[in-house]
Formats: C-alpha cells, structure tokens, sequence
C-alpha cells in the first residue's frame, strides 16, 4: 500500500484533469482518493442536505457566518459572482457552512438567503453545531474557530472548496480574492467538462 499526499493547489490548467486533494492510496492497483465523510445538515429551508442530496453533483463549500463584520461579506460576493457565472448550470451547487451555532438559526439563515437573493434549491444554508466547526473545517481543509478577540468572535479563512460528484476535493481558492476566485471558476467549468 502506497500513501501519497497531494498538497493544496489551485490548478485552471485544462490541459490535464483537475488534481484530487488531500491523502490518496493505493489499494489493489486503485487509486482511492480523499472524500469529505458522510454529513447531514437543515438548510434555510428545512430541507436536509446531505452526500446523498448531493451526489452527483459538483459543490463549492464555505464557511460563514451571517454577522460576520470581517471577510464574510467579500465571499459572499464572490461566491455570487461564481453563482452568476453558472446560473443555468443545474449540475452546480453550493454549500455555506455556518461556523455560528449560537445566531445562525434556520430562520436567520432563511433570511440572509433572502438577502442574497439566492435560489435556496441550489445553494444551501446549514448551521453547524459547536462540537463539528473544527472537524468540518478540517474535512474541507479550512480553518475555523470561535475566538472572542477576532471579529463577529470567529476566526475562519475565506478559502472556497470544490467538490466533485463523488465527493473528492478537487480544487480551491482565496474566496476573498477576486483574480484566485477568476481561476476557481475555470477550475469549475473544467471539472464540469470532465465529469461530462
């Protein structure tokens, strides 16, 4: 058994398919690459929102909160930017994970959808309980963590995750920055043309 470690890069080279990240082994002459496990969560809607609400499609992942006076509001924009680029992409989705178990209710989370304007069937609003922020952060390979000296009392990264049909990380980028997120949506409409 060989175990290989694919660092973190942004690719948008479409000469080649797109890298898995994260740990890949070799089992059995395959190749069994990383996927973010098994969750399950309540969107805005009440609706729930799992691998298997998902599969089959390609996800970008963030995490957020709906107070956040830092960061949040630069992805945000960016990530409706990507939304925009791919509104008629049925087989795009995405998934914001709120890192504030204390404010971000359903009803919270419904209104700042509201807010955005966003079509709630394709991109998902989920509230995270305290006990998952840093698990969940590590399975997208982000960073979160409730810090009373950081603003809005969190300090998370602004990192935008891609994730393919099956689950596997293929791609990210710097959500607060409009030239790394220009490459992410290449990425995007890359793996859109790889997975057919």
């Amino acid at each position: 058994m060989v175990l290989i470690s694919v660092g973190l890069i942004a690719c948008g080279n479409s000469d080649k398919p797109l890298p898995y990240l994260g740990d890949s082994e070799e089992v059995n002459g395959e190749m069994i690459h990383y996927q973010v496990p098994e969750f399950s969560y309540l969107d805005q809607d009440s609706n729930t929102v799992s691998n298997t609400t998902l599969a089959g499609q390609i996800y970008v992942a963030d995490l957020f909160f709906t107070s956040c006076p830092s960061i949040c509001p630069k992805v945000k924009q960016n990530m409706l930017r990507i939304n925009k680029a791919f509104e008629e992409e049925k087989r795009l989705a995405f998934l914001s994970l709120s890192i504030d178990y204390r404010r971000d209710s359903i009803p919270v989370l419904k209104r700042y959808s509201q807010k955005l304007g966003i079509d709630s069937q394709r991109w998902h609003l989920v509230q995270l309980q305290k006990e998952e922020i840093s698990q969940v952060a590590n399975q997208y390979f982000n960073v979160a963590f409730e810090d009373e000296n950081a603003p809005g009392g969190f300090d998370h990264s602004g990192r935008l995750i891609l994730v393919d049909p099956k689950g596997h990380i293929r791609a990210h980028c710097d959500g607060t920055d409009p030239e790394s997120v220009d490459g992410f949506i290449q990425d995007i409409d890359q793996l859109l043309h790889e997975v057919g």
